[in-house]
């Protein structure tokens, strides 16, 4: 199966440079026929609760900040996993960080759930390659 499209993005950081640098190269290549935004973890949390309440599907893809106010991407995680969610495939997450700390890279490894890490800021060719590797 191809995709060339992903159905729903939501991007979870409390950088609005970063949110709107973002959602401006996930337009130019076509990238998602929608994306949510959420400023911290805890904020996303409870609007992807009521979407799941809802019975609506959650974002198909998450790209999510690790260094946030009120509830960082770790917490967010943590919540994340113990909740229910509508969707039949799985749901994949991106961490999107600045830092290049390796405790950060290494703690990814804990959640089984997060795809990938990728550092800020997000390129074109970053983006591409997601494509490409959910096609494959």
């Amino acid at each position: 199966m191809i995709v060339t499209k992903i159905k729903s993005v939501c991007i979870i950081d409390d950088d609005p440079i970063f949110i709107y640098g973002t959602k401006r190269i996930m337009n130019e290549v076509d990238f998602t026929e929608e994306i949510v935004v959420y400023n911290d973890g805890q904020q996303a949390i409870e609007g992807l609760k009521a979407m799941t309440a809802k019975g609506e599907e959650l974002p198909s893809m998450i790209f999510l900040d690790i260094n946030m106010p009120i509830m960082n991407g770790w917490e967010f995680l943590d919540e994340f996993v113990q909740m229910p969610n509508n969707n039949s495939e799985e749901i994949i997450i991106y961490i999107i960080s600045s830092s290049v700390d390796p405790r950060d890279i290494a703690k990814i490894q804990e959640y089984e759930i997060v795809n990938n890490y990728i550092l800020k800021p997000i390129s074109i060719n970053d983006l591409h390659n997601i494509l490409q590797n959910i096609s494959s």
